[in-house]
């Protein structure tokens, strides 16, 4: 139907043109069929119809255009209520933290020298400071998809970089790896068949760096559901990535020489507990281990 109206609005321009343009008696010397067989009355008379419907078509294009624009207003009102929003929470900020203390939020202008390391999750739930109450200056902290630490050997990574300037530089006293539950990175990783070497995304590149983990977990506990697997797997990451950051010399130092402590949490999303470990050197055979788990609840 819409291609029928749109052929005959085709017809009627070119006949409304001709007509208000004086052409119709060119046409119909130069051998126009149509103009012949309706002859001028009836062309006449058949204009003012096809006019009609040319009007209706463009009304009909207008109000699609309003409704259009109308959603996009919308959409741009929302935006901006949420901008308002933020607005009001910095100077909220502003009014209520920053100039009460403003002697401290301008000597964090000049340097910082936080004591602890924090590698977290990028997942929105999961704010390290906010969950462990880390004030401005106290943590130094990086966050990726499952909170991984890949080692030295893999190469440079965003992780890494933050990790050498955070201990070389600002000489932190404590390294956190934080991981949580309901982990969407660990549950990638679980997902992804152990066979197929092709990786289709960023993410499941990434989170590959779990993978030993991944296959631990499946090897001891395949008779749990996924879901308890994941759980599982989200607590061997982080142990995982404890021991990765031994790879890296300048940590491996400090923690020998009691310069640095490694800790690994485990954040259960559920019920806000918090399972813990902390990094213990084996001075024997120079290894090192997982010990003194705790649990926060």
């Amino acid at each position: 139907m819409a291609f029928t109206l749109c052929g005959r609005a085709r017809r009627l321009v070119s006949a409304t043109s001709v007509h208000k343009n004086g052409f119709l008696q060119r046409l119909q010397q130069t051998g126009s069929d149509r103009f012949q067989q309706l002859g001028e009355a009836k062309a006449i008379r058949l204009i003012p119809r096809r006019t009609n419907m040319v009007q209706e078509l463009g009304i009909r294009e207008e109000l699609m255009q309003e409704n259009k624009e109308n959603r996009e207003n919308r959409e741009l009102e929302t935006r901006y209520d949420f901008l308002g929003e933020m607005r009001q929470r910095f100077l909220r900020f502003k009014r209520q933290k920053y100039l009460p203390e403003i002697d401290k939020f301008q000597a964090l202008a000049i340097a910082q020298s936080p004591k602890v390391m924090v590698i977290g999750c990028a997942d929105s739930r999961v704010c390290p400071s906010y969950v462990l109450g880390f004030q401005p200056g106290e943590a130094f902290t990086i966050r990726n998809v499952a909170n991984l630490v890949t080692p030295i050997q893999n190469g440079s990574t965003e992780t890494n970089s933050a990790l050498e300037f955070a201990v070389t530089t600002l000489q932190v006293e404590n390294i956190i790896v934080m991981g949580h539950s309901n982990c969407g990175g660990i549950a990638a990783l679980m997902s992804h068949e152990n066979h197929q070497e092709h990786h289709s995304s960023l993410v499941e590149r990434w989170v590959m760096n779990g993978k030993a983990a991944k296959l631990r977990t499946q090897a001891d506990l395949s008779h749990l559901s996924f879901d308890e697997q994941c759980r599982n797997c989200e607590k061997e990451s982080i142990k995982d990535s404890v021991m990765n950051l031994i790879t890296y010399p300048w940590i491996r130092e400090r923690v020998k020489r009691g310069e640095v402590k490694i800790h690994g949490c485990y954040y259960n999303l559920s019920d806000c507990s918090l399972e813990k470990w902390r990094l213990s050197s084996d001075k024997n055979n120079n290894g090192f281990y997982l010990s003194d788990r705790e649990i926060w609840s």
